[in-house]
């Protein structure tokens, strides 16, 4: 087996897979942000355990394995203790991951530009100076330590930043710069070039019996039918008189209403909950794009993936 690829940030960290112990059956849910993750992890909650009044908080029946807002051995106990079949949360792209034969890996894929303009929403719901105390990185004003001194304690609060954050670019020059950006992949995940990285390895193998493509567009126009094609893929059987209610459960309104169990709020994170689940809807993007910035887009992302990878993701459902 290859030697997963390593991706760090400031707050996730993929080396968290290698010790882990995975049990014949385990989903792996492995998305960009934005791209549907908490809506497959609800959907798998859904399938698994066969009822719409989850036993927990989303976030602790389907755990984020390598956030480090939470301590790795914490998120080991936890996985480790659960007795249904486990649906686990990764943003880290297949390549990263152990892949073992016994484990399904489903990858939910958005149009990237819709995923950009909910990411840019999202980054403003973010409480930084709260993210940066729980993982113990500096707030962004503040330099990094240099290598050779650790980075302080999680128990030790951050100290505030000395300067208050510019004000954000609006949504039009932002989108541009992110469609023209032209950073490592491996290092900036929730760029285009990311995006994409992540989206054509897992087109690659997506032939491959454990590893399932979903499309964002379809869980919108056709729930139900996903829902149903994901039990059949995973091999679970759930009573017909429950499917009704099941289906309600995963709409994004119902979700929405539910945010407070379901945002993944770990530590405290988000400003607001609700705000989590903004809209989901799709074509904010294009909508956002002029014909020609329209056209620059589609340049770029021609340089960055195969065609036919393209024509289904830019589909519209």
């Amino acid at each position: 087996m290859p030697t997963p690829v390593h991706y760090r940030s400031a707050d996730e960290d993929s080396a968290r897979w290698l010790d882990f112990a995975f049990r014949p059956g385990d989903i792996v849910i492995s998305t960009r942000s934005k791209n549907g993750t908490t809506w497959m992890q609800m959907i798998c909650a859904l399938l698994v355990l066969r009822t719409a009044d989850l036993p927990a908080p989303l976030s602790q029946l389907s755990p984020w394995l390598d956030w480090l807002v939470v301590p790795r051995q914490e998120v080991y106990d936890s996985l480790a203790a659960q007795r249904h079949r486990r649906f686990i949360k990764t943003h880290t792209p297949l390549d990263g991951v152990p892949l073992d034969a016994s484990v399904a890996y489903i990858v939910v894929a958005r149009h990237p530009l819709d995923m950009a303009v909910s990411l840019y929403h999202h980054i403003d719901n973010i409480d930084r100076d709260r993210l940066h105390q729980l993982t113990g990185a500096p707030p962004p004003s503040e330099p990094a330590p240099p290598p050779s001194e650790p980075a302080p304690p999680r128990s030790k609060p951050a100290p505030p930043p000395t300067e208050p954050a510019p004000p954000r670019r609006p949504l039009h020059p932002w989108l541009r710069e992110w469609i023209a950006g032209d950073p490592d992949p491996r290092e900036a995940l929730d760029s285009l070039p990311g995006v994409m990285w992540h989206l054509r390895d897992a087109w690659q193998r997506r032939h491959e019996p454990n590893v399932l493509l979903v499309h964002y567009d379809d869980l919108r126009s056709g729930l139900d039918a996903e829902m149903r094609r994901i039990a059949t893929w995973l091999g679970i059987e759930v009573p017909a008189d429950r499917w009704p209610e099941l289906v309600r459960a995963a709409t994004f309104d119902r979700m929405r209403q539910r945010a407070g169990d379901l945002a993944p709020d770990g530590g405290g994170v988000l400003k607001d909950s609700r705000a989590f689940f903004r809209a989901g809807r799709s074509g904010a993007g294009r909508e956002a794009l002029s014909a020609e910035e329209l056209d620059s887009y589609h340049e770029r992302t021609a340089q960055l993936a195969p065609p036919d990878l393209l024509a289904w993701l830019h589909r519209q459902a």
